[in-house]
């Protein structure tokens, strides 16, 4: 399956009018497709969960919603989005770190069925909030590996992050939660690393984690439950052509079926990210001191991950042949050349010093891939420029719809 690239009757339903385009175009039919493609080679009796941070979008959530086991969340304000855009039957898991007692308050209200636990702290304050609404609170405890762990872009355990309890500290995190009486222990959860793709790698590492919760269950007369291994699998947004080998990972870590304990995921980057495209129009060309630059409507505010991940975005040109004014088109053809955003800051570039054949002024940049961690992790309003437009296209209605 390839990269979401709208086409030109989806393009012009998205670009109406006489200002610069800059929007932002979902395909959801592709999206139920991607979500289908990797849950299929799973096990049935494995819990595949939507990590809402990804993209909290309700267009996005309610597509999902049919296709997934629930979601994942990582604040009340996703709790919240979850349940105006799902309703009440969808099942919610929730972690990350700097929980408070009215988060707590607030997912014990609203349905949340787990809360993965990441300090000794947390353990404490979760099991007093419960006990005050005489409530009984299932939690996970949230493993920091002791490291290194190969194979990631971004590692959130194995090293000296904020996230989890240190392995070394899981015997007494436990001791700590048998003197908890609103609280249930359920099991272990890990989430180690964000965006592996190692199929192989990562299958082996799971299989280590999952046999660390079995030793620990064993050790400390524990009823396992549940070990969730977290998201992390990966893209390469060097390469839009390139897939994370889901069936390769399957086989590897469930060689004969699963049991016990019940094992799920939370992936969020490989689901929504290859299915929305993030376009804006180039409004002037310049050179500076030897380089070639695109200005475009957008930029960071809109889509931040090129420049938190310090990569060049993919994207493709699309042409378009009017041109309003009397004087001469200006053009750059046959050279490097950068995507910079409206910003005001030498760090609002979306792809640095990349090959084109040919742009104009008027053309528009359409960046592949732009699903996940894109709108959601951007400074919206820094500078108070327009936000983009948003767009949802559907096998049954192909014009697409505005949020």
């Amino acid at each position: 399956m390839t990269p979401y690239r709208p086409t030109p009757a989806q393009i012009a339903a998205a670009t109406g009018g006489e200002a610069p385009a800059c929007a932002f175009l979902h395909d959801l039919d592709a999206l139920r497709r991607q979500v289908d493609a990797l849950r299929r080679p799973l096990p049935a009796a494995v819990d595949f969960f939507y990590a809402v941070k990804a993209n909290n979008d309700p267009r996005i959530l309610r597509t999902l919603a049919p296709r997934v086991s629930g979601f994942e969340v990582a604040s009340a304000g996703e709790v919240l989005r979850v349940r105006e855009a799902v309703g009440a039957q969808a099942r919610i898991v929730m972690g990350g770190p700097a929980r408070t007692a009215d988060d707590i308050r607030l997912l014990l209200a609203n349905g949340v069925e787990r809360l993965h636990v990441e300090s000794p702290h947390m353990l404490r304050l979760a099991d007093a909030v419960a006990r005050q609404a005489g409530a009984i609170l299932p939690v996970l405890l949230r493993v920091n590996l002791t490291g290194p762990v190969p194979g990631a872009t971004l590692t959130m355990g194995g090293a000296a992050t904020q996230f989890g309890i240190e392995q070394g500290m899981i015997p007494q995190a436990i001791e700590i939660l048998r003197d908890c009486p609103g609280l249930r222990f359920e099991g272990f959860h890990f989430h180690t690393v964000s965006n592996d793709r190692d199929a192989a790698g990562h299958a082996a590492l799971c299989a280590v984690q999952l046999g660390l919760a079995r030793d620990w269950a064993a050790t400390h007369g524990l009823d396992l439950r549940i070990v969730n291994l977290g998201g992390g699998w990966g893209v390469d947004y060097a390469d839009p052509a390139w897939r994370f080998d889901t069936e390769a990972f399957a086989r590897a870590l469930f060689p004969l079926g699963v049991g016990a304990p019940r094992v799920q995921f939370e992936c969020g980057r490989i689901v929504a990210a290859y299915h929305a495209a993030y376009l804006c129009e180039i409004v002037d060309l310049k050179r500076s001191h030897g380089h070639a630059f695109a200005l475009l409507r957008g930029g960071t505010h809109h889509f931040r991950l090129p420049s938190s991940w310090g990569h060049d975005h993919p994207f493709v040109v699309v042409t378009r042949d009017a041109w309003p004014h009397p004087w001469p088109r200006p053009e750059i053809a046959g050279e490097r050349l950068t995507l910079a955003g409206e910003l005001c800051t030498p760090k609002d570039i979306l792809a640095r010093d990349v090959p084109v054949e040919r742009v104009r002024i008027g053309d528009r940049v359409c960046f592949l891939m732009a699903g996940a961690y894109g709108w959601d992790i951007s400074h919206h309003d820094f500078l108070r420029h327009a936000h983009p437009d948003r767009h949802f296209f559907d096998a049954t209605d192909r014009s697409g719809h505005a949020a």
